[in-house]
């Protein structure tokens, strides 16, 4: 079986049904009632209703996969059901047992910005394959940036402007805590899953230390933890770890929390395009967070295995984004919401490259100027455009 996993919105069904169009398999959704109870009601019936079977929103009826699991296991003919979920499918309280081995599993992101533009989306292949002689030339205005920030990448949101599309983005997270959130952990406040939201797109690449925030909300740090694991469930923010590699004792261990959509954060904070343009607008912290999930939507199919983590220490070193792939090799990278770089910008990803010697590979200011500006043999300003067009 194969299960596509995914934010709301993102081109699941969309993809699933042009599936069944071309391989003659029978959808189900579960959002549909009267399909649920049937589920619920005779799970063992459901999955033999048809010989292959794209069953929509799994999440729905987790019982519904020891059934699958036991017909796979009697009959494991490839390709017999191909299903989709808004929530991370492994990580469910009610998973009746254990897939692996039966299930391999697709994450789909909303639209990268090289999806929208139909251009290559190879940062992180040529990152590692040139390192810092990477030369990249950006049309791209600060304007530019700054629109593609507001509009995200769901699919649904791309064609809405202005305050149409602020209220589908807001629409869209009240929908995800009334549907799935409140259904997945049968939580009553929903103000306070509500207020958490707002508190972290305000805290954007900013470590999260959970009892700070519990103090923040008058909530308990154990609620704050559990929240922040719902909201990574149903695709809304994405955890961003520490860099774990023990290079220094004075290392933070708090990890990063990104919005899976920029346009999303930016709505939750009230941030229009006019506003972002504004001097002391959260221009910086929503960049960060922009490009750190265009780089995990990458490393969804790039050649090059890598990690994505961060790297901050007691004494002010930070560098906001690492890469490191399967042979130790590292790459930091720092965001700026400058269109002229400057030499202190470099100074976490020095840090860095000290500590680490050769496995550091390269590290990058990605800022919003027009020219790649090198900076010693292992480093370089590259415009943030070069994400998606390298």
């Amino acid at each position: 079986m194969v299960l596509v996993n995914g934010a709301r919105q993102s081109g699941k069904s969309t993809l699933v049904k042009r599936a069944a169009i071309n391989t003659g398999a029978h959808w189900f959704t579960l959002d549909n009632a009267a399909t649920r109870k049937m589920a619920i009601e005779d799970p063992y019936g459901f999955v033999r209703l048809e010989d292959r079977m794209i069953i929509d929103e799994i999440q729905r009826v987790p019982q519904l996969l020891l059934s699958i699991k036991e017909l796979v296991d009697s009959d494991p003919v490839p390709g017999r059901f191909l299903l989709t979920g808004s929530a991370r499918v492994m990580g469910l309280r009610d998973l009746p047992d254990t897939l692996v081995g039966r299930m391999e599993t697709i994450e789909l992101w909303p639209l990268s910005q090289g999806e929208i533009d139909r251009t290559p989306d190879g940062f992180v292949d040529q990152v590692f394959a040139l390192g810092a002689a990477i030369r990249h030339r950006s049309e791209v205005t600060r304007d530019d940036y700054v629109n593609r920030l507001v509009r995200g990448g769901f699919p649904d949101a791309l064609s809405r402007t202005g305050a149409r599309h602020q209220d589908f983005l807001l629409n869209y997270v009240a929908d995800i805590v009334n549907r799935d959130v409140m259904q997945l952990s049968e939580i009553e406040k929903g103000h306070a899953i509500r207020a958490l939201i707002r508190t972290l797109a305000g805290r954007s690449g900013a470590p999260i230390v959970p009892s700070k925030i519990a103090a923040e909300l008058e909530i308990d740090s154990k609620t704050v933890r559990n929240y922040l694991s719902l909201l990574e469930e149903v695709f809304l923010v994405k955890r961003i770890p520490p860099w774990t590699r023990r290079i220094s004792a004075r290392s933070v261990q708090q990890p990063k929390v990104a919005f899976v959509d920029s346009g999303i954060a930016a709505a939750v904070l009230n941030q229009s395009v006019s506003q972002l343009r504004k001097p002391g607008a959260p221009l910086g912290p929503l960049l960060e967070g922009f490009v750190s999930m265009e780089i995990a939507r990458q490393l969804s199919w790039s050649e090059t295995r890598a990690e994505l983590s961060h790297y901050r220490t007691k004494d002010g070193a930070e560098v906001d984004i690492i890469l490191e792939n399967s042979h130790g090799e590292v790459v930091g990278i720092e965001v700026k919401a400058s269109a002229s770089p400057k030499p202190e910008d470099f100074r976490g990803l020095h840090h860095l490259a000290e500590r680490i010697g050769n496995d550091f590979r390269a590290g990058f200011v990605l800022h919003l100027g027009a020219e790649t500006l090198p900076n010693g043999p292992s480093m370089a300003a590259v415009p943030v455009s070069a994400l998606w067009e390298l």
